[in-house]
């Protein structure tokens, strides 16, 4: 697998639902909803900026059916699948690998949660190459990342010809290790950096947000640590 490199999907919940344990974070806890919505829209935009400057990235797309998301991010650049409406968040990552796979089943498939704002390309480049090794010697199948507290996920892989089998939901990491998943290890303070809470935000901000976040947070005249 020298020089493989790995079809990723980011799944993108619509702005009306998202993110609801972080209203108030842009505006000192008022809860704007346009400044809710575009701080939401922030963390996806830089996380699928940091994974499409990672070089072991061969394509990203996102999966969402919010208009205002699909709008922006086709602006940006970013190939966007429209998630079926009965799909929940593993549903919609089982579809998208499918979808994927259609055009290159030889091809690694990961899975990257869309609220990781502090992501360095580096970081990703990292963790898929573990991955990869991993998958080249036959050590795994599967690999993931846990977040910083060590119960959710945020990075799925799987090998070629493998279904992704992914397990998103409470106590994630566990779920994908005793399905048989490999925890990748490294220190990727900003890969394991979910943020769902005002708390998660405020260690993003120390590790260090990309630009959209930042500029999100500056027109809700929130003032940055």
């Amino acid at each position: 697998m020298t020089g493989v490199t790995v079809d990723l999907m980011i799944p993108i919940k619509s702005l009306s639902r998202a993110k609801t344990r972080l209203r108030g974070a842009a505006d000192d806890g008022i809860g704007e909803a346009t400044a809710h919505a575009r701080l939401a829209l922030a963390l996806s935009r830089d996380t699928v900026a940091a994974a499409r400057a990672a070089r072991s990235v061969r394509r990203v797309v996102a999966i969402t059916s919010d208009p205002e998301v699909t709008a922006v991010l086709t602006a940006d650049g970013v190939p966007v699948l429209a998630d079926l409406p009965q799909h929940d968040l593993n549903g919609a990552l089982a579809y998208g690998a499918e979808v994927l796979r259609t055009n290159g089943p030889q091809q690694p498939v990961a899975a990257l949660q869309a609220d990781l704002p502090a992501l360095r390309p580096d970081e990703l480049d990292q963790a898929l190459h573990q991955a990869i090794a991993a998958f080249r010697i036959g050590r795994a199948m599967r690999a993931y990342c846990a977040d910083a507290p060590g119960v959710g996920t945020t990075l799925l892989v799987c090998a070629p010809w493998v279904a992704l089998e992914p397990r998103f939901g409470g106590h994630s990491a566990e779920a994908h290790e005793n399905a048989g998943a490999l925890p990748l290890i490294g220190d990727w303070p900003g890969l394991r950096r979910d943020v769902d809470t005002p708390s998660d935000l405020w260690h993003a901000e120390r590790i260090g947000l990309g630009t959209a976040t930042r500029d999100a947070l500056r027109k809700a005249a929130r003032p940055l640590r």
